[in-house]
């Protein structure tokens, strides 16, 4: 894919900029951190509350980037590279998302940021969904357990039941936007029930391949 790191740096490049222009129009301490019921309950500095969003995705980016170059499999992740540095482009869009969320609160907005939130996750366990069908076997990226990282075939049947899982728990996700009160009920019962089938199903799957 051709300049397929430009978006990713014009998307962090954005995020920047808005805290630069925003630095001094914003009081001297701001709302960072919401309660599942949409509440404030954290608050920071206005640099770190600023800034720290941006600085993470710099920090995540580089580490994403890291990645193939020192995992044992490199040469199985260069198999889905294209897939890979498109997870990274929505993993900063997300952030980015939930950033703007953040300062539009804090200049007056009046937002609920449970139920905001909510398309965005969805968005992203989707994704994560399709990116499982694209993974092939490595130690950083994808359902790492002993027994799909002993087999290629456990892998494989692994991460194309965790495709549809995952784009299931998307689409649940979507729904608890309309649920404000128990929106990430949507959320985290689908994800545990989710990881722990995926668990027992690698297992059983090795049993026979072994």
């Amino acid at each position: 894919m051709k300049n397929s790191k430009l978006p990713i740096i014009v998307v962090i490049l954005f995020a920047l900029g808005t805290a630069i222009y925003f630095y001094p129009l914003l009081p001297e301490r701001l709302a960072s951190h919401w309660d599942m019921q949409g509440t404030v309950d954290g608050y920071m500095g206005k640099f770190w509350g600023l800034f720290l969003v941006p600085l993470l995705m710099v920090v995540f980016t580089g580490f994403f980037y890291l990645i193939p170059k020192i995992d044992p499999e490199k040469k199985n992740i260069e198999k889905f590279k294209g897939t890979f540095e498109s997870f990274i482009l929505v993993f900063n869009l997300f952030m980015l998302y939930v950033y703007i969320l953040t300062i539009l609160w804090n200049i007056g907005y009046s937002i609920n940021m449970t139920s905001s939130l909510m398309p965005a996750l969805a968005f992203l366990f989707y994704f994560m969904g399709y990116m499982m069908s694209k993974v092939k076997r490595n130690y950083m990226i994808g359902i790492r357990l002993p027994w799909t990282l002993a087999s290629d075939v456990v892998w494989d049947k692994t991460h194309k039941l965790g495709e549809k899982l995952f784009k299931l728990t998307g689409l649940v996700t979507l729904f608890g936007m309309f649920f404000n009160q128990y929106a990430f009920c949507f959320l985290f019962f689908p994800i545990i029930i989710s990881t722990t089938y995926l668990f027992i199903y690698s297992y059983l799957e090795y049993q026979k391949v072994k």
